[in-house]
């Protein structure tokens, strides 16, 4: 069975009955909503990073996550690509009276990180950031990790490159690819529960056996030619298939 079907049978976007409580997947308010639109469409954004949004789709991402901007939000390696979600939330943070605590790749995480504090967290961002889960090991450690920066009731939203779900997961990521129904298992040990997952990310034309795994892909597109027929097809793929998912603390 696809790991999409089974979220869907398992989760929706409504309440979820998690430890006798009800938590409910609450998308960002419309005054938040416009709010992200102004800086997604702010001059100060480099137009190559603007360029990248009819992938990313940063509207519809931060909608669903819920973020807000008296949030305490942490985002765990905004590094790489010009740090691409930072220059939306960092100034949603600090305009909305709210804190945006990046968690740098060079940074002790998944030990404990000076100036991340911890169980107060209000929403914690993994955006493609998939190295911790399957490069490092123990992943199940750095998924603890950022349960533990949450508070109670506290959101994780990640996105990453959807696996192909007929494939078992490569524990050392060769391809880049991390399948769903892996990372809710990390979750789930971890002490999540699901919230909703969304579709909006997805890319149907990723056919997920490229020679560079998601790096033959944009923006990356790695050992492909310009000009050539190779690349012409990885850009008409576009960038790669992804799942997102919200995850919910329970409280105490």
């Amino acid at each position: 069975m696809q790991v999409k079907s089974f979220l869907a049978g398992l989760c929706f976007v409504g309440a979820v009955a998690t430890s006798g409580q009800a938590a409910e997947h609450r998308p960002s308010s419309q005054a938040t909503q416009a709010t992200l639109q102004q800086l997604i469409n702010s001059a100060e954004r480099p137009e190559k990073q603007k360029t990248r949004d009819q992938y990313r789709r940063p509207l519809e991402t931060l909608t669903f996550c819920g973020v807000e901007p008296d949030m305490t939000i942490v985002e765990i390696w905004p590094g790489g690509q010009g740090a691409w979600y930072r220059r939306i939330l960092e100034p949603l943070a600090e305009n909305g009276g709210g804190q945006y605590i990046p968690v740098l790749n060079k940074s002790a995480f998944p030990a404990a990180v000076e100036g991340v504090p911890y169980g107060e967290a209000d929403i914690v961002f993994v955006f493609r950031a998939h190295g911790f889960m399957i490069y490092k090991e123990p992943a199940q450690t750095h998924v603890n990790a950022v349960y533990d920066m949450l508070k109670p009731g506290g959101i994780l939203c990640i996105v990453d490159h959807a696996g192909d779900e007929a494939v078992p997961q490569d524990p050392e990521g060769v391809n880049g690819y991390v399948n769903e129904s892996h990372f809710f298992m990390l979750a789930k040990r971890a002490g999540f529960n699901i919230l909703a997952a969304s579709d909006h990310n997805a890319n149907p034309k990723d056919t997920k056996d490229h020679p560079r795994g998601v790096w033959s892909l944009p923006p990356t597109l790695s050992r492909s030619i310009p000009g050539t027929p190779a690349r012409r097809k990885f850009l008409g793929i576009g960038e790669s298939d992804r799942f997102t998912h919200k995850y919910h603390k329970p409280a105490q």
